[in-house]
């Protein structure tokens, strides 16, 4: 009995609460982006690998990641030309380096390590515009070939990279 009040409650609440949320200028989702109402497409230029090491496909990979994270996590489409938001910059490093050095000078892992620098032009409401540097890394065992586990390896650090990038510019983190 109990709860069929409060759930009538909470039905009542939500009948009243909606109106309000319809008129509110920016359009919250589930993910936890929320974006003005006059923003409406968004643009990624092709980030150009500049760094020492050149993974080949590196670059289209990331490009086509966080055109894919913008689709998937918010209600913007992509512009042919430029958006009411622009995402470019540069793959600035891509590194391994040994971790966890034995007595013997052997090491038992090694780090994989991607560096993106990322222009966000917000032409909406400039003051929202950054310029902000992001890294994300991955661990393999040093006995592991990484042209055997570089694939899989790359594919967790555009999508955690990409993820941050969208938190950054529509999250407000």
């Amino acid at each position: 009995m109990i709860w069929r009040k409060i759930n009538m409650m909470l039905a009542a609440f939500s009948l009243l609460l909606l109106p309000v949320l319809q008129g509110c200028a920016i359009q919250v989702t589930f993910d936890g982006a929320s974006i003005p109402e006059n923003v409406n497409t968004a643009s990624v230029q092709l980030f150009e690998n500049r760094a020492a090491y050149v993974n080949p496909v590196l670059s289209q990979t990331f490009t086509e990641g966080l055109k894919d994270r913008i689709i998937n996590g918010s209600r913007l489409t992509l512009a042919d030309g430029t958006g009411d938001v622009d995402f470019s910059g540069e793959i600035t490093g891509y590194d391994t380096e040994p971790l966890a050095i034995q007595a013997d000078a052997v090491s038992t892992e090694t780090r994989l390590t991607v560096r993106i620098n990322v222009r966000y032009e917000n032409f909406k409401d400039p003051e929202k515009s950054w310029e902000s540097s992001f890294s994300a890394y991955r661990d393999f065992p040093s006995e592991q070939n990484i042209t055997a586990i570089e694939g899989e390896l790359v594919a967790e650090i555009v999508e955690e990279l990409t993820e941050n990038i969208f938190n950054k510019a529509f999250a407000d983190w």
